[in-house]
């Protein structure tokens, strides 16, 4: 039997979270296992609940989404969170990414979007609305205080951060490169950590400001 994706939704809005809980309870293979309506309520129910995705809105009472992303990911690094907001301000974006969420999403975006959206982050794939993708190719333009890279990409790793870049699942990634799922994984962490990156968002992001790939890429 597939696994069920176990999802808490974050939003000050009882209107928003109801359609949320709507959409996302009769979609097979999700659950909504929890509802928080103000930041310090969610960094509560992310800590006892231990849901697979977190969808957390932005501007929120008690703690903003932020903070709550920021103490979230203090407390289980291993969280994958999604923001969705109807903020697409640049004060909002690079702090949610830099805070460690690995997916951002505004609230035109369709249910089918939403849906993917939260699989892919439940897979530990980044989800970037298109233009919060430039937003923050733009950024990533700007000079960087990123420490320098100690031990350089290897060819292989090279080639798995640029189809990382283009989105493609480890198992897309290993199907392209005829290497397992594993060794994907294995290739991945070792990318992270030598670029003293968070996430596979950030990674993504790292390879279109160096030039490794460009958005044009994608699906190609």
């Amino acid at each position: 039997m597939a696994e069920t994706i176990r999802v808490l939704i974050a939003d000050d809005h009882a209107v928003v979270r109801e359609g949320l809980r709507g959409l996302i309870s009769s979609e097979a293979g999700m659950a909504v296992v929890g509802e928080a309506k103000d930041g310090l309520e969610t960094v509560l129910k992310a800590h006892a609940l231990r849901p697979d995705v977190i969808l957390v809105d932005l501007v929120m009472p008690r703690k903003d989404g932020i903070q709550a992303i920021t103490e979230i990911k203090k407390n289980d690094p291993e969280a994958r969170i999604l923001v969705l907001t109807s903020f697409a301000e640049d004060d909002k974006v690079f702090p949610a990414i830099k805070s460690g969420a690995l997916g951002y999403l505004l609230k035109d975006s369709s249910p089918q979007e939403l849906l993917q959206a939260i699989r892919d982050v439940y897979h530990g794939e980044s989800s970037l609305h298109p233009t919060i993708a430039r937003k923050l190719i733009r950024e990533l333009s700007q000079p960087t205080d990123l420490p320098p890279v100690e031990e350089p990409l290897t060819e292989r790793e090279l080639d798995v951060l640029r189809l990382v870049a283009q989105g493609l699942s480890n198992d897309e990634i290993g199907s392209r490169l005829f290497i397992s799922e594993r060794t994907v994984r294995t290739h991945v962490s070792n990318i992270l950590g030598k670029l003293h990156l968070a996430n596979r968002t950030q990674a993504a992001l790292y390879a279109l400001r160096e030039g490794l790939a460009s958005l044009d890429d994608e699906g190609s």
